[in-house]
């Protein structure tokens, strides 16, 4: 008589949600080792509280987001502080988002201009509601207390509630 052979089970299921078309909950989760490399420096400011631009060190060009050559003449450039203030140069409000945000929709992104600079940084604005949000905001970058070395560390927050003068005290957005 010939055993047959069998896989392991687990008493566990699947909680479907639909059956036609079939939606079940799946949980997928990884862990792996990451390497910033020569953007490390930026991710190291994040947990410092500062944000990290690049200028080419030939011509005049800067960056606010960083990068190890210059897109216009190809020279190396060298990493520079770009300022904690900015305006909004456009923005749109998220409906849907990733897992990190999923709890924050809707949430704002906005593309940050910074005086001296070439490009812009793109970041979440809290602490405004999107009808109030115009082009030319001033805004002032937040860092969340305790770093993840992600991109999202950094925040940006109307200046003017910045200083206090309207809306009172901002909520930490995580």
């Amino acid at each position: 008589m010939e055993k047959k052979i069998r896989l392991r089970e687990t008493e566990e299921g699947s909680v479907l949600f639909s059956t036609d078309p079939i939606i079940m909950r799946w949980q997928y989760e990884i862990h792996y080792l990451h390497s910033y490399a020569q953007d490390s420096p930026f991710f190291a400011g994040l947990a410092k509280g500062k944000l990290m631009g690049s200028a080419c060190t030939t011509c005049s060009a800067t960056f606010a987001t960083p990068r190890g050559h210059c897109m216009h003449c190809g020279s190396k450039t060298r990493w520079t502080d770009l300022p904690l203030h900015g305006k909004v140069h456009t923005f749109t409000t998220c409906h849907f988002g990733g897992e990190t945000f999923l709890k924050e929709t809707p949430f704002t992104l906005i593309m940050v201009e910074f005086e001296g600079f070439d490009t812009l940084f793109l970041s979440r604005l809290v602490g405004v509601k999107s009808d109030d949000i115009r082009i030319g905001m001033p805004v002032e970058a937040q860092f969340v207390r305790n770093s993840k070395f992600l991109a999202s560390d950094v925040y940006f927050i109307p200046k003017i509630a910045a200083q206090g003068s309207v809306g009172g005290p901002v909520d930490d957005p995580l």
